[in-house]
């Protein structure tokens, strides 16, 4: 009696273990890298988006409300009347609501501050102008960023890593750190 060797085409299930387990081990390194990089980009972003309200507003100031600061996102994002582009782009300017805007894991707001209104229209027919402004940026979960931002008329950009900086409405805390 002859014994057929059978065909050994394939793999084995011990060699699809050890391959899914490798895959395992790399995805198990890579993940947390990842993450980080992803909150980082969206620190960025928030930094950025400060920036921008930061230069629309001095243009505002420049330009339109006679050295005083708009109140509100909608106020940036609204054209001249005699035409012209807006003060700052769509993204940021939430045309709806006015309040804030969620953009890449942060909600970036515009407030007073707690400056004064002044009695000025503006060039875009905002409703008030203030003789200051607070712009904030507060992560919705700590898996989108670690730090929290807020910048006012100064220009200069701050953070706490514990808690929101501030609200749009009020002023920022002496124990707020300058960005690098």
């Amino acid at each position: 009696m002859t014994m057929k060797m059978r065909d050994s085409k394939g793999f084995t299930l011990i060699e699809l273990l050890i391959v899914v387990a490798i895959i395992g081990i790399i995805a198990a390194i890579a993940v947390p890298g990842l993450l980080r990089a992803r909150m980082s980009g969206n620190e960025a972003s928030a930094i950025g988006s400060l920036r921008a309200i930061n230069s629309a507003e001095s243009t505002y100031a420049s330009s339109c409300a006679q050295g005083n600061y708009a109140v509100t996102l909608v106020d940036l994002g609204t054209p001249p009347v005699a035409g012209g582009q807006a003060f700052v782009s769509p993204d940021i300017a939430n045309l709806a609501s006015g309040a804030t805007v969620v953009k890449s894991g942060y909600t970036v707001g515009l407030g007073t501050g707690g400056t004064a209104v002044v009695a000025v229209v503006a060039c875009n027919a905002a409703a008030a102008v203030n003789s200051g402004y607070v712009a904030t940026a507060d992560a919705l979960t700590v898996s989108t960023g670690s730090r929290h931002f807020a910048t006012d008329n100064r220009g200069t950009i701050f953070f706490d890593n514990a808690a929101a900086v501030t609200t749009p409405a009020a002023a920022i805390p002496v124990a707020a750190v300058p960005i690098q």
